[in-house]
């Protein structure tokens, strides 16, 4: 099956540019956007694999259409395609969920090779900039963890989340827990929220360490 990918940049002639080197090389294009807020609409629509993703959009910033897409009942893998190589900007998408940072001055042949690694759930970075990231999550790791005793979320908050984790969808936590499915997406909005997490996936993995996995 082809590798279904959504292109999302302000800029017309490298957004198509993008769209076409891509289609010729075998992907899917399930749609092109210039917009932050039209990405996050068309992509829950259309359910994309990967999601070639821009930092500056002219109404939402990019790390924030990367945290909208990871929070999504099917979250697709992120690799942000950028002008920009600070730091900041690579660690501030990483922690939104991006599974890869490219910079733009990348080869054509580097960019469909990231987008086929980002595809097959692999972290891809422009060189030097893996080393950066690593150094980063190192540096955090080694931190003292203040004594704390964590967000307190409500009894309906932790049983969505614990059915989050065990693998249910949105639409399947509803109908078990007679709830419309806006308000279970409410319930997981709030959690990452007050847990401070960016998608669903570390959502899940908390729930995980937490033990609420294995409740019946």
């Amino acid at each position: 099956m082809s590798v279904r990918v959504m292109v999302v940049d302000d800029h017309p002639m490298w957004r198509e540019g993008v769209a076409r080197d891509l289609a010729e090389a075998g992907y899917e294009i399930v749609a092109t956007c210039g917009e932050g807020r039209q990405a996050l609409r068309v992509a829950a629509a259309v359910r994309p694999d990967v999601v070639v993703l821009d930092l500056q959009l002219p109404d939402l910033r990019g790390v924030e259409v990367a945290r909208g897409l990871g929070a999504s009942e099917q979250p697709p893998k992120v690799l942000v395609l950028s002008a920009s190589a600070e730091h900041d900007d690579v660690l501030e998408a990483v922690k939104a969920g991006a599974s890869g940072y490219l910079v733009k001055s990348a080869s054509q042949a580097d960019f469909l090779e990231a987008v086929a690694r980002t595809a097959q759930g692999d972290a891809v970075f422009t060189p030097g900039l893996a080393g950066l990231v690593l150094g980063e999550y190192r540096r955090l790791a080694a931190q003292p963890k203040a004594a704390e005793e964590g967000p307190r979320l409500t009894d309906r908050e932790t049983e969505v989340l614990r059915l989050v984790a065990k693998g249910l969808s949105y639409k399947q936590i509803a109908e078990r827990l007679v709830l419309s499915h806006r308000t279970v997406q409410n319930h997981v909005q709030n959690t990452l929220s007050k847990l401070q997490l960016h998608n669903r996936v570390e959502l899940v993995r908390y729930a995980i360490e937490k033990g609420l996995a294995d409740l019946d």
